[in-house]
């Protein structure tokens, strides 16, 4: 039996003209976020973070469980805890756990195992996905589409933090469940990504990339 309660649904439409005017100026304008690992230490309002996860907190989720917890950090010595820790799982991977091919990949993107970004970025957002969920008392509740809710609520984050004027970088440490135990996780949650957050460094640059044409990412059925 459904218990939901149902409201009227109000939004803006516009024309066939006005539609590919906006999703022009709105694919031209996602188009020039970037990935970078160098950041600058200015700091960022807890407002405006506060805002890019609510942002990312509206994504579409299984059976709207919403499957996920954003660990939001700015303190600094927590920030050098987890650098410690990232660098040691990945100084690991760098001696042994890498093909050839994957260590070529990341040297031209000209990154290793040194994690300068989390303690340089005033803020890192570790994102957990939620296995299952708990109950008052204390039984499973469960969660739908965990992995696939989660990356969709994270392309709303990224999306927020460029339209906030910021940049990130995803990284994925790995393994990554130290990131669980240092900052006390329950066990039901599992870590998804490091995302360092803030200004980008004077003088940055980024590789010069060219993203793939729409032929080669999509396929029309008219």
């Amino acid at each position: 039996m459904n218990t939901n309660q149902f409201i009227p649904y109000n939004r803006d439409t516009y024309t066939a003209e006005e539609m590919t005017n906006r999703s022009r100026e709105f694919r031209e304008w996602l188009d020039k976020r970037r990935t970078v690992r160098t950041f600058s230490d200015k700091a960022v309002p807890k407002e405006v973070m506060e805002n890019i996860i609510m942002s990312a907190s509206s994504a579409p989720s299984g059976a709207h469980k919403q499957p996920w917890t954003f660990c939001v950090i700015g303190n600094a010595e927590l920030k050098s805890i987890i650098r410690k820790a990232a660098e040691e799982e990945e100084h690991t991977n760098y001696h042994g756990r890498m093909s050839e091919e994957w260590l070529e990949d990341l040297q031209a993107f000209a990154t290793d195992w040194n994690k300068p970004f989390i303690d340089i970025a005033p803020w890192v957002i570790v994102i957990f996905r939620k296995i299952y969920d708990v109950g008052k008392d204390g039984s499973r509740k469960t969660n739908y589409y965990v992995t696939e809710s989660v990356g969709i609520a994270t392309g709303f984050l990224l999306t927020a933090i460029h339209q906030a004027g910021l940049v990130a970088l995803t990284h994925t440490p790995s393994p990554m469940n130290f990131l669980g135990k240092i900052l006390k996780r329950p066990k039901n949650e599992k870590p998804f990504l490091l995302i360092p957050v803030g200004y980008p460094a004077e003088n940055t640059e980024v590789p010069d990339l060219k993203r793939k044409e729409l032929e080669e990412v999509s396929v029309f059925f008219e």
